[in-house]
């Protein structure tokens, strides 16, 4: 586990580019945070990391998007809207996790116990400044 300090959208994008360097095929990002923490910004920063051309945005009422303009496919959750880990699956989300991509699921404290035990976790908190967040990096 460490802790990053961030502080504005410039050290954002730098940390979502050093992760997405070492980000590898079916690598599973899970984002918690509340709301407005910053899930969708650490989002984009990790897609510009990748290399993904296409406009990021959330995802919230089709719970999954796909990217694949870079060097691996995005597919992007947003699950707020589920109840459980078993809608995830109900509705194939599981199959997204071999699928030779990036998988980043924000609100992924509301399908933790659905997720494999490799997925890396990023728990995003308000700092103390205005504009400054904590990211809780377990992996």
């Amino acid at each position: 586990m460490f802790t990053a300090v961030i502080r504005g959208e410039e050290e954002t994008k730098k940390f979502g580019k050093k992760l997405a360097d070492h980000l590898k095929p079916n690598d599973i990002l899970a984002l918690t945070g509340d709301l407005g923490t910053g899930k969708t910004t650490l989002t984009k920063a990790i897609a510009a990391g990748l290399g993904v051309k296409e406009n990021i945005t959330s995802p919230t009422f089709t719970i999954v998007k796909e990217y694949r303009s870079g060097r691996l496919p995005l597919f992007h959750f947003d699950v707020y809207r589920l109840e459980s880990g078993e809608e995830l699956l109900a509705i194939g989300g599981d199959e997204y996790f071999s699928r030779g991509g990036i998988c980043v699921i924000e609100w992924a404290d509301k399908v933790a116990e659905v997720l494999p035990d490799e997925t890396k976790l990023i728990a995003l908190h308000y700092g103390k400044e205005e504009g400054e967040r904590i990211y809780q990096c377990f992996f």
